[in-house]
């Protein structure tokens, strides 16, 4: 049974950067597509990032394209999230799962992590 674990979450000024970790055992990573989503207090979870099992295709949001870089290792069973230029907006928990495929149904997604907090300060 697949486990994600997220790490390397942290307090930040607006402008810094974080590189976020989601390290896998359990099951092999590379036959699961992964996920990034973030959670602010208040607001419903929303998607981040995501990255196919082979690495080939990714996908991002809208407010953190060009700030965030998804990528994976599956020989190190990690997926990573390079967050740059980070804004106080995209302070949330941020959470790693998987999914056969990426896509848009956040209940096509499993294997939840504990989440990582990520704070920005202004």
């Amino acid at each position: 049974q697949l486990q994600l674990v997220e790490s390397g979450g942290g307090l930040v000024h607006a402008g810094g950067s974080l590189r976020l970790s989601c390290l896998a055992s359990g099951s092999p990573l590379d036959l699961h597509a992964i996920g990034w989503f973030r959670q602010a207090p208040g607001k419903e979870r929303e998607g981040v990032s995501c990255i196919s099992n082979s690495g080939e295709f990714t996908t991002y949001a809208d407010s953190v394209k060009g700030r965030f870089t998804i990528s994976r290792d599956n020989a190190k069973n990690a997926v990573y999230l390079q967050m740059n230029n980070l804004q106080p907006e995209d302070t949330a928990v941020y959470y790693c799962a998987a999914a056969p495929q990426c896509t848009g149904y956040v209940f096509m997604f499993a294997s939840w992590g504990q989440g990582t907090q990520v704070t920005v300060s202004s």
